[in-house]
């Protein structure tokens, strides 16, 4: 876990107990002002829902980032284990399950999606729309990344590929493609604002590892005792709505 750094960051006065600052209980104060969060932006069109896009190498269907609709998204925050096609959580559990009799922990994917979101919100810089949201999902733990739209497979096309043209449908202003999340020059155009958020595995497992006794200097190994997950994902995917609800309230 952060024992380590919270040591040198608190000069030992860290709390070591469940993760202490670290620990993902934290983030239930950050579900619970996002529920509120929630109740303003509904107010203004504006609904935001998240699915597990992936366990291990067991991957759900992405969001159509075109067509992604307030009814889609009311049917994942109705399902317990949230999927866009629900026949992959039989080989989800099976690659949890795995991991936890081998006494390991095993990562995902939340992919989050916001519908309704006026055009507009953001700014240039430091306040961009992406860079308000990742503060926040940086914030929660366990967090190792975090794409918008096609995120990183754009470094591999040319912009004739990436480019989303706009167009005229009923009066309004919208977007042929969405590759760029509903956000140009860190401020929203109107289409949907789709995010993907890397969750590592579980640091804290049976399995023994290497580590060391830092007031001592020496080395050693642990074996983790205890209850932990072998996997988070399925429980990030409330965490991961409530900070983009919290960044967009703002």
């Amino acid at each position: 876990h952060a024992d380590y750094t919270g040591h040198l960051r608190y000069g030992g006065h860290n709390d070591p107990r469940g993760g202490g600052h670290f620990s993902g209980r934290l983030t239930a104060p950050l579900v619970f002002a996002g529920a509120l969060a929630r109740l303003y932006l509904r107010e203004l069109g504006v609904e935001v829902a998240a699915h597990i896009a992936s366990i291990g190498h067991v991957k759900d269907l992405s969001f159509d980032p075109v067509g992604v609709g307030r009814e889609d998204l009311a049917a994942l925050r109705a399902a317990a284990f949230p999927l866009v096609d629900p026949s992959q959580e039989a080989g989800m559990r099976a690659v949890v399950e795995e991991a936890r009799k081998d006494r390991d922990s095993v990562g995902g994917v939340v992919e989050c999606a916001a519908v309704g979101l006026p055009g507009g919100w953001g700014d240039p810089f430091f306040d961009s729309l992406e860079s308000r949201v990742a503060q926040l999902i940086y914030s929660v733990p366990a967090v190792k990344g975090l794409e918008f739209g096609i995120g990183f497979n754009m470094a591999s096309l040319r912009g004739s590929r990436t480019n989303d043209p706009f167009r005229i449908e009923n009066g309004e202003v919208i977007t042929s493609s969405n590759h760029n999340a509903g956000v140009n020059g860190g401020i929203s155009n109107g289409m949907p604002m789709i995010c993907r958020v890397a969750f590592k595995p579980t640091p804290s497992r049976g399995k023994t590892q290497a580590t060391v006794d830092y007031q001592a200097k020496t080395e050693g190994e642990i074996a983790v005792q205890g209850r932990h997950d072998p996997c988070i994902v399925p429980r990030a995917v409330p965490v991961v709505e409530a900070a983009v609800l919290l960044a967009l309230a703002d």
